[in-house]
């Protein structure tokens, strides 16, 4: 009997974990596929019916959430949406460089398992056959999008500390600060193979310092690398066309909005 009731605790808790990332999952795609716009306050009643769950992971989610920088705690309760300016995103996307850099440097002077660069090889040899492809298809990017996530959390894992690691997860928990956080808009540009080669060749380039443990040259690369995405927004933010790809576009505040 004593053991059956050390693990009902645990048996007990795990459906309100599974309830509060349900409820997290669910309130993120809310807010990113625009049905909560930017400075909408959340209704606590009207999210415990929506997504079918309880208050208490409703109210964790909202926590959460607002960790990550989509909700504003309100001064006299609750919690509103967010909207970012471009500068806003500039800046979470230098913050992801930096963090990135530090952990390519890291990696590059503690030095990596071989297991791990050849999985960042393999990540980068499935990117390197869809590039291949005589034309650039939604498959094309679906495989470029999924490969890069692999390989910039492998990445995060070579630099060896967990400090940095829950530092990056943070730094690109907003979709804007992400690596594939424009990948999609890109894809309709007319220079979007041009800008995919770049970045993965930059992707060869730091696995390769890493290897010869040349921390301060990965270190820059990644740093280089991210300002991708720098470039990738201001594309997306000149064309109405290409805005609806970026996961929570409306969040955006424009400049001429101001």
């Amino acid at each position: 009997m004593a053991a059956a009731h050390a693990v009902a605790p645990a048996e007990a808790a795990a459906p309100s974990l599974s309830q509060t990332v349900k409820a997290q999952l669910a309130l993120r795609e809310l807010i990113l596929g625009g049905e909560l716009k930017a400075g909408a306050r959340i209704a606590e009643l009207w999210l415990v019916e929506r997504l079918a769950v309880s208050r208490t992971p409703v109210r964790l989610a909202l926590v959460k959430l607002a960790e990550e920088g989509l909700l504003d705690a309100l001064p006299s309760g609750g919690y509103a949406v967010r909207d970012f300016s471009e500068n806003d995103i500039h800046d979470a996307i230098e913050v992801r460089g930096t963090l990135e850099g530090l952990a390519a440097r890291m990696a590059a002077e503690r030095g990596v398992s071989p297991v791990l660069i050849a999985e960042a090889r393999e990540c980068l040899d499935h990117i390197d056959a869809a590039l291949a492809q005589a034309e650039l298809t939604d498959d094309t990017f679906s495989v470029y999008v999924q490969q890069n996530a692999r390989f910039h959390a492998l990445l995060s894992e070579m630099a060896g500390s967990a400090l940095v690691s829950r530092q990056l997860d943070k730094a690109t928990a907003l979709p804007f600060a992400s690596p594939n956080g424009f990948v999609m808009a890109q894809s309709v540009g007319p220079h979007a193979r041009d800008v995919l080669v770049v970045a993965q060749a930059q992707h060869r380039m730091v696995i390769e310092a890493i290897v010869q443990r040349e921390g301060s040259r990965a270190e820059g690369l990644m740093r280089e690398h991210a300002r991708i995405a720098r470039r990738n927004l201001q594309d997306a933010l000149q064309s109405h066309h290409t805005m609806h790809l970026v996961p929570g576009a409306s969040l955006i505040r424009r400049r001429a909005q101001r």
